[in-house]
């Protein structure tokens, strides 16, 4: 993984705790940061011992603040374009890597940050924490999923008038309007979000994965496929070890023992 600087990786029995450590940046995305967050989501892919996923940002201020500027500054119409669908890539890859992954957010989430923590399956925020996308501000949009994202989240008028406005949200708004789904002290965000993570790891992780694959599916499916498909992996997660193991123990009032087959 290039520039480990950037980017640190923390694993933490079946955790791997991402930060991006730019924080006299605010922890900017630029491509350092890409490429550094691409080889941890591959290795997130490959790693069966890797079970979920926080990403946070360094420092008090920031989760990440953006992308970086200047970097943005000199691009050229195709430049920009390939820059949004290599960062559109990354972040699609991290939502289906089939493992739950939380958002720590931990200060400011605007533009690429807030992008970054919609891509996550479940976002934690600090009391201080903001949201925003503030491209217009710069005569751009989002380009790394903010105006696919964001509506699925909070609903159409609201993500336009985020967008349309680039106005922050603080996290008490975000939590009222489904962009995150826990508050708490800014102390104790990452506690919270290893809290949340720890309480998914101890369901069935094949049921968890088709949990997030159904949900991911059913966003963009018709109504008759969604449903035809969630019946599917209902009757896949059927054959398993684990539903034998979760029913057994319900019925036997104890607590399953999982071993994701």
């Amino acid at each position: 993984m290039p520039a480990q600087d950037v980017l640190l990786l923390d694993l933490r029995d079946g955790i791997a705790v991402v930060t991006v450590n730019r924080p006299d940046k605010l922890n900017a995305l630029n491509d350092e940061v890409f490429a550094a967050l691409a080889g941890v989501v591959a290795q997130v892919e490959a790693d069966p011992a890797i079970r979920g996923v926080i990403v946070t940002g360094a420092g008090g201020k920031a989760f990440v603040a953006g992308a970086d500027i200047a970097e943005l500054a000199g691009q050229t119409p195709a430049g920009a374009e390939a820059r949004a669908r290599r960062g559109q890539g990354l972040f699609r890859r991290l939502e289906r890597c089939g493992k739950p992954v939380v958002a720590a957010v931990n200060g400011f989430a605007l533009g690429g940050g807030c992008e970054l923590a919609m891509a996550c399956h479940l976002r934690v925020a600090a009391r201080t924490a903001r949201f925003g996308q503030p491209e217009v501000k710069l005569g751009i949009l989002p380009g790394y999923g903010g105006t696919v994202r964001l509506p699925r989240l909070v609903g159409r008028g609201r993500a336009l008038d985020i967008l349309l406005t680039g106005r922050m949200v603080d996290a008490e708004e975000a939590l009222r309007i489904g962009l995150c789904d826990r508050v708490v002290e800014p102390e104790a965000v990452l506690a919270e979000a290893e809290a949340l993570l720890r309480g998914i790891l101890a369901m069935g992780p094949a049921a968890v994965r088709q949990v997030i694959e159904a949900v991911d599916a059913g966003c963009t499916a018709g109504i008759d496929d969604a449903l035809a498909g969630e019946a599917v992996r209902f009757g896949l997660l059927a054959g398993t070890e684990d539903m034998r193991e979760g029913m057994a123990a319900f019925l036997a009032k104890r607590p399953p023992e999982f071993r994701g087959r």
